[in-house]
């Protein structure tokens, strides 16, 4: 499989849906409606309800739409990383990692408002990435910034991520302070509608916008399967981190930012993750891009070849055994 998606083929679209379908196919088999959490913020609990009164709640309906999402955003994520050179030569192995990477723990196959928040978190990186160079930024920086303030009103945690956009605009532009001011205010816009909203429901109060922020420590696996998931999320991970390390000097200069503005991408992801504790590993979602996008790096660099192929049907093999008959 390796070879395969280390082609930049046509073809391999259509063997990368297969691939999506062959892993994800047990969540049509188990599949689950969504579970509110207290995290989740108004405007996931408006999509859940709209889904609500078209689907009532019939389970299978969100396992499509959970699948085509997930493929939506292994294919987007495949896109940027060509078309920004992330890796050295157009290949399939940034999708092909984010659907591998999104099948090691069961509950990132559920729908959620974190998975939700990635959609828009891989359209937001691409952006900043794009800012490198950018000679009009404005409206790009603005947008990010909008996005990002939708993200924290489907998933509160997400708030975390505006630090993201202040960490691109420092390391991408040139310091200007209208820059800064423009991205926080595309982030407070949508609160603008919240706070209309809210006042003509007559239910604006001060905590109804101010999120309650704590900081907890995850629980320990509370099995063996999730744990063996976790190690394959890290180990892969470390080794692809090591490669982009090692071939740093041969990158242009806006890739190298990329991956640096990547690995804070992922800092932030995991801090996310301790802000208020959620009740499954569904939040843990978010790590998801920047764990591909460095797993496609540990499938891509090496010379040998065993390596990435060890490490890929391990991970194959315990999705299959963890997910059909576990």
């Amino acid at each position: 499989m390796i070879g395969v998606f280390k082609q930049k083929n046509s073809i391999n679209a259509l063997v990368l849906f297969v691939y999506a379908l062959v892993l994800k196919f047990p969540m049509f088999l188990h599949p689950v409606v969504p579970v509110l959490h207290k995290e989740d913020n108004y405007f996931y609990r408006f999509i859940l309800n709209a889904l609500d009164a078209l689907f009532h709640y019939i389970p299978v309906f969100f396992s499509l739409i959970t699948f085509l999402l997930v493929f939506m955003q292994a294919t987007l994520l495949n896109t940027i990383c060509n078309y920004h050179r992330i890796l050295p030569k157009p290949n399939y192995l940034p999708g092909m990692a984010y659907i591998l990477v999104t099948s090691l723990l069961q509950d990132w196959n559920h729908f959620s408002a974190p998975l939700l928040v990635n959609s828009i978190m891989i359209w937001s990186w691409y952006k900043m990435i794009g800012l490198y160079g950018s000679k009009t930024p404005i409206g790009a920086i603005f947008n990010i910034g909008l996005f990002i303030g939708i993200s924290s009103l489907l998933y509160m945690p997400a708030i975390a991520f505006l630090i993201l956009l202040f960490f691109a605009l420092l390391v991408m532009r040139p310091f200007r302070v209208q820059e800064w001011f423009v991205g926080l205010i595309g982030f407070t816009s949508p609160y603008y509608f919240l706070i209309l909203i809210l006042y003509f429901t007559h239910d604006l109060q001060w905590k109804n916008l101010v999120p309650e922020i704590t900081f907890t420590l995850p629980d320990l696996p509370g099995s063996v399967w999730i744990t063996i998931g976790i190690t394959l999320l890290v180990i892969p991970f470390m080794i692809g981190g090591y490669f982009v390390q090692t071939h740093m000097n041969k990158m242009m200069i806006h890739v190298r930012k990329s991956w640096s503005l990547l690995l804070v991408f992922m800092i932030l992801a995991v801090l996310v993750i301790l802000i208020n504790k959620a009740g499954s590993y569904e939040n843990w979602i978010v790590t998801a891009t920047p764990f591909a996008v460095f797993h496609g790096a540990a499938y891509y660099f090496p010379n040998n070849k065993t390596l990435p192929r060890i490490l890929h049907w391990t991970c194959f093999l315990f999705i299959m055994i963890a997910n059909y008959f576990a």
